[in-house]
């Protein structure tokens, strides 16, 4: 042994894996190539075993999150115990209803006139008051006339000048006339007498256009309103000296009675317009304000544009308005309801009764045993408010308006109250004795009609009046 302690060197010739163990050989002087050493790998077999774990701490953690006990319920009101839903309903009524067509329009008056000047000279006079309606013709203001009336006179003294010149023209001409006649003189001097007497006509006709003119000058000096409208703010004052170049001239005249409305509507519905007019229709136009809730006046549709706005897709028309009270004000924004026709004898229900789902468009009826059933409905056109049902209902018929997000096939129903067409009037007081949930009254939000109540499921009407106060603290925590 003492021998054999010497150093030893160890080459390592070979690694291989094999299954999860590493072998690797070494040698060494006086051992055999062949001897080896192998040693597990244990880590691979940790990271298996931590994945595992991790696996079914997830699947434990899932099971109990879908088996765990129920906490308070999230919704109140009858329903949740088990009772009647309270549900607010309207009656179908068969009425006429309007189609109508709305588009954004601006006021665009007929007539808007910037009064100028025509001659240069300064303003002696302003005649209107702003903001002063005027008819057309009536006095506005007043240049300085003097100028032009000197200019009259010396156009009508050169036109007088000019026609006792050619009444002497033409006397001599009539001698000559007598005296070639004669014989007495030569021809060419008759002739030349012609020509100065066609010179002399002539003249007199220039100067009968500067009279003319002077007297348009005059006429230009006195400036009346070209036409009917209220006038605007003065743009200059009198004493000054106004010119025909004057961008902004003396006063803008805008045509208030009657007055226009162009508005837009798609292209789309341009067909059924078009047809309308050529059936000799005349349709109505009525304007809103900007809110469309208050009625600014009723017009008729005047025309339609030749073309339609590619970059919009729209179509301008033009409304005119009588405007007797003057409400519609020039530039000013409107919403146009165009009435192209109107729908006799339909089915009508409040818009809040419609309700939308994967069916499509339905309703909830309430049958005679009080339970509320799906109703699938054709639509047809509407008014914000009601709107018309072209199949699935019949008139008598009760539909739920209010109430309806709470519904499902066959729930059993309590009505609250019996509504008005619009379906807005509810009883107070059975609302007080029948709470109702936290999503409270008012307009239904679309619901699929087969989908199951959830967890709004209710409870015995018995443990409801026992919680008493805290049911309203639940609603409002919720």
């Amino acid at each position: 042994m003492d021998d054999q302690r010497s150093e030893i060197v160890v080459h390592r010739s070979r690694a291989e894996v094999d299954g999860g163990a590493a072998r690797f050989e070494f040698e060494r002087p006086g051992l055999r190539p062949a001897d080896v050493v192998q040693r597990p790998l244990s880590r691979s077999w940790l990271r298996w075993l931590f994945w595992l774990l991790l696996v079914l701490a997830i699947i434990g953690a899932v099971v109990w999150y879908y088996h765990r006990p129920e906490g308070q319920p999230k919704t109140g009101g009858r329903n949740q115990f088990g009772g009647p839903i309270p549900v607010g309903v309207a009656t179908v009524q068969k009425g006429d209803m309007p189609v109508t067509l709305t588009g954004l329009g601006t006021v665009t008056p007929l007539a808007t006139v910037t009064v100028k000047t025509q001659i240069n000279g300064y303003l002696t006079e302003v005649a209107f008051q702003e903001g002063q309606m005027v008819k057309k013709g009536d006095f506005l203001a007043q240049i300085d006339p003097r100028p032009y009336q000197v200019a009259l006179e010396q156009a009508e003294g050169q036109l007088a000048k000019d026609q006792a010149l050619l009444k002497n023209a033409q006397l001599d001409l009539q001698r000559y006339n007598t005296l070639v006649a004669q014989n007495s003189i030569a021809t060419q001097t008759r002739d030349t007498q012609i020509s100065l007497v066609a010179q002399d006509q002539a003249a007199i006709k220039t100067d009968q256009a500067q009279v003319d003119a002077q007297k348009l000058n005059l006429v230009y000096a006195h400036i009346v309103s070209p036409v009917t409208g209220r006038v605007g703010l003065r743009q200059v004052d009198a004493g000054n000296y106004v010119q025909t170049s004057d961008p902004n001239g003396i006063v803008i005249v805008t045509q208030l009675q009657p007055i226009s409305v162009i508005f837009t509507l798609p292209e789309d519905n341009l067909p059924a317009v078009i047809k309308q007019l050529h059936a000799g229709a005349s349709l109505t136009a009525t304007a809103y304000d900007r809110t469309s809730t208050t009625e600014l006046g009723k017009g008729h549709l005047e025309t339609v544009d030749n073309q339609i706005d590619t970059t919009t897709g729209t179509v301008k028309l033009r409304a005119i308005f009588d405007n007797d009270q003057e409400i519609l004000f020039p530039n000013q924004f409107v919403n146009v309801q165009l009435l192209v026709n109107t729908m006799k004898g339909v089915d009508i229900v409040p818009t809040a009764a419609i309700q939308h789902g994967a069916p499509g468009a339905f309703v909830y009826v309430i049958k005679p045993d009080q339970t509320a059933a799906v109703q699938q409905v054709k639509l047809g056109p509407g008014d914000g408010q009601q709107i018309a049902v072209l199949d699935g209902l019949q008139p008598g018929e009760q539909v739920v308006v209010d109430g309806a997000d709470r519904l499902r096939e066959g729930a059993k129903v309590t009505l609250a109250a019996t509504s008005n067409p619009t379906g807005t009037a509810l009883d107070a007081k059975q609302d007080k004795a029948q709470p109702q949930a936290a999503g409270g009254q008012g307009a239904s939000s679309p619901v699929d009609p087969q989908a199951p109540a959830g967890r709004g499921a209710t409870q015995p009407h018995a443990q409801q009046q026992g919680e008493g106060k805290d049911r309203g603290r639940r609603r409002d925590t919720q």
